[in-house]
Order: C-alpha cells, then structure tokens, then sequence
C-alpha cells in the first residue's frame, strides 16, 4: 500500500469523505486541506498500486495521535483496507497513543448495526474500549485507543494545544 499526502487527486478523496461522513459530522473540506499543512496535521491517502483505497485525516503531538476521519472506499470495504490503513498509523506513529472516537454502540440507534460492526473492526484491529465519551460538534462518540491507556487530562490538553485554545469538548466517564 502506497501512502502519499491527500492532495493528490483530493477530488477522489473528497468523494470518499463525503460518502463516508453525514453533514453534521463533517469539517470543510477546504478547511481540512488548509490544516494538513500544519506540521501537526495529516492528511494521508491510500492507494494499492493507483486506486485510491482511502484516507485519514488526523492530528498530532509528542504522545497522541488523534484519527478525526478514517475512510474507506465505498466500493472497497471488507476487503482488508481499512486494517491496512490502521496498520500504516501505527507505523506512522509507533511511539504514539492513538485516539479515535466512534459512534457509541446504543441499543436504541438506528444503525445499531453499522455501529457494532465498526467497533469490531477496530477491537479486531488492536483498539479498546476507554469507556468515556466526547462531544464534538454536537455529536456524541465513545473514545477508542490503541498504544497505551486513555488519560482524560491528556487529551483535553492535547485539544487545547491543538485548536490554539478554541476547542474545549466536553469528555465523560459513559455510566453504565
């Protein structure tokens, strides 16, 4: 798998974000290209030989590294990509500890399914579960971690550095 920085034929990538995210849950994607020139931004795309597979959008410091968006072509899903993808982040960021934040696994929603089965992927591929929660942009999702324990301080701080002090989310402990 071939890793190169997303704005290599960002249309093709702008299609799989935007098939993979619902509205409310999406940056701009201007915005996005703008910061993945930040040296703590990365903005990567996937290819197996020159079919883009997917990307990932995150950011970084010293300790963390936060997948905000991970995607997969529609078409290419199940196919052992998207663990690829984790397995690239990994040997990106060896030394890291690696956050994502997913939808939470509530009986009661819609897409319990589509739900489940992406939590599995990402328990199958090395995350656990934190048990603890972050609101961003208005929309709740359970954290998930690989390389090392979840510290809720830590990544609160991370946020701060991250957005110059203009992101603040709100991070709980999920009760049972």
């Amino acid at each position: 798998m071939q890793v190169k920085k997303a704005g290599f034929r960002s249309s093709d990538v702008k299609s799989i974000y935007f098939d993979s995210f619902p509205k409310n849950e999406r940056m701009p994607f201007p915005m996005m290209v703008a910061m993945s020139k930040l040296w703590n931004t990365d903005f990567l795309s996937f290819y197996d030989d020159d079919r883009l597979c997917g990307f990932v959008y995150l950011a970084h410091n010293r300790k963390i590294a936060f997948v905000m968006f991970l995607a997969v072509d529609k078409t290419l899903r199940s196919k052992g990509y998207g663990s690829a993808i984790l397995k690239e982040i990994q040997n990106k960021y060896p030394n890291k500890k690696i956050i994502i934040s997913i939808e939470p696994c509530d009986s009661n929603a819609p897409d319990i399914e589509i739900r489940t089965r992406r939590k599995d992927f990402y328990l199958k591929n090395g995350y656990k579960e934190t048990g603890y929660m972050i609101k961003l942009a208005g929309v709740v999702q359970a954290i998930i971690i690989c390389n090392g324990e979840f510290d809720k301080r830590q990544f609160c701080t991370f946020f701060a550095l991250y957005s110059n002090g203009t992101m603040w989310p709100r991070i709980w402990k999920r009760q049972n």
